[in-house]
């Protein structure tokens, strides 16, 4: 019998833990040639998260794995990734917006011979419209830079084959785009279309105007394009042409006994060529920051402990 891992990375979700893992267990209670085991991982939460999954593990296959601080969703997911045993990987919130249930289709599409099985959000209920509009800008900028092409609302709920996981696991970014990373490795991979819950208890960890959101989109174009440093190149040519048209024009202006730019002009011209400067600077920096983080050797997240299910003990 195959084996499904299923990793949730979370922050003071005591109140949605017990449903969550009641509601995966009726999934696979259906299923009946995948076991599963759970996987925890928990991003130095201060609530009650953590004892209640202590006490769930005597009745259900959990293991849990402690942060040694709060080190974001991206790291956890990768600890989760490599603490994994089973011949595919499912991952998800444990927010209970995206239904455990669909993962029945997850595995179907998987024994179908995809190895990466997506799922995109038709609707997006208990969110308003300003978010729901600015995401889908966001992913679409990201699919414009990039060198992958992004499912539109695909967020963070997917299956992995067990081959293309060992791949992704392979590679060291320091801070990786999961989301790009399952595109990018390639294989066949598939779309499971749903509708997403509004959120069951409490608020959502990821305010829409907060650093995340933000960063999630700065890293999911420079972590597979390059196509913004031509930005710089393209704004010097264009800078380049306006040079030679005020040159001309002062010229001009001069053997014609006609008034050139006053100091309105030269602030305009000044202020227009310092943007570029600032901009162009600003996205090399982007990409040196990378870099730094890449080569210095840190360790992209440090877990100060591991609880296992007594089972695999």
């Amino acid at each position: 019998m195959k084996l499904i891992s299923i990793v949730f990375s979370f922050k003071d979700e005591e109140k949605n833990l017990p449903e969550l893992v009641n509601r995966v267990t009726k999934v696979f209670e259906e299923i009946k040639n995948w076991n599963y085991e759970l996987i925890f991982v928990n991003d130095a939460s201060t609530d009650k998260s953590e004892e209640i999954l202590t006490k769930l593990q005597n009745d259900y296959p959990i293991t849990i794995i402690n942060m040694s601080r709060n080190f974001g969703a991206a790291p956890c997911v990768i600890a989760g990734f490599r603490q994994t045993k089973g011949d595919a990987i499912v991952y998800m919130d444990s927010d209970l917006q995206d239904p455990p249930e669909l993962i029945k289709k997850l595995i179907a599409e998987h024994e179908n011979g995809s190895d990466i099985v997506h799922t995109v959000r038709t609707k997006r209920l208990g969110e308003s419209k300003t978010r729901l509009f600015l995401t889908n800008i966001a992913y679409r900028v990201i699919n414009f830079f990039s060198d992958i092409d992004l499912p539109i609302n695909a967020g963070d709920f997917k299956l992995i084959s067990r081959r293309a996981l060992d791949e992704i696991l392979e590679l060291e970014e320091f801070r990786p785009y999961i989301r790009g990373l399952s595109v990018w490795v390639g294989f066949k991979q598939s779309i499971v279309y749903y509708v997403r819950d509004s959120r069951r208890h409490g608020t959502s960890h990821i305010p829409l105007f907060g650093p995340k959101p933000i960063t999630d989109v700065v890293i999911g174009i420079t972590a597979y394009s390059l196509k913004p440093l031509y930005i710089g190149i393209i704004l010097g040519f264009i800078s380049i042409l306006i040079s030679f048209f005020l040159i001309i024009h002062t010229f001009y202006s001069k053997f014609n006994n006609l008034s050139a730019f006053g100091s309105a002009g030269i602030l305009i011209a000044i202020s227009f060529f310092s943007g570029i400067i600032l901009l162009t600077q600003g996205i090399i920096g982007i990409y040196i920051a990378r870099i730094f983080e890449q080569v210095r050797g840190r360790k992209r997240f440090v877990v100060k402990d591991i609880k296992t299910h007594k089972q695999n003990k």
